[in-house]
């Protein structure tokens, strides 16, 4: 796959991400269209492709780290957050056995 499919699927990804990551929030998804638009124009008259290849790998770890880590708040009062995870985040919560469970 050529290097510049490389850099527009994750431009998409990032521009994808976003959208799902801050959902409601036009300050939010305007901020990180800006930010991510400027560091794409910034550097796309890059030629090395070591460097090409770095730049690939942080914008594919910046995506994960949204996609996983970034959770949306919203104030509801002065001392008040109401949290709106994601479906994706949202996780099973089975507590911990020590000992494995037998099959029936």
């Amino acid at each position: 796959m050529g290097t510049r499919v490389k850099v527009l699927r994750v431009f998409k990804a990032l521009h994808r991400t976003r959208q799902q990551v801050f959902k409601d929030d036009h300050t939010a998804l305007t901020a990180a269209r800006l930010k991510i638009n400027e560091e794409f124009r910034k550097n796309k008259h890059e030629t090395s492709e070591e460097n090409v290849q770095k730049m690939i790998k942080m914008g594919s770890d910046v995506e994960a780290v949204l996609r996983d880590a970034v959770i949306q708040m919203e104030h509801v009062s002065d001392d008040t957050l109401k949290l709106r995870p994601r479906e994706s985040l949202l996780l099973e919560n089975v507590p911990y056995c020590d000992q494995p469970r037998k099959k029936s």
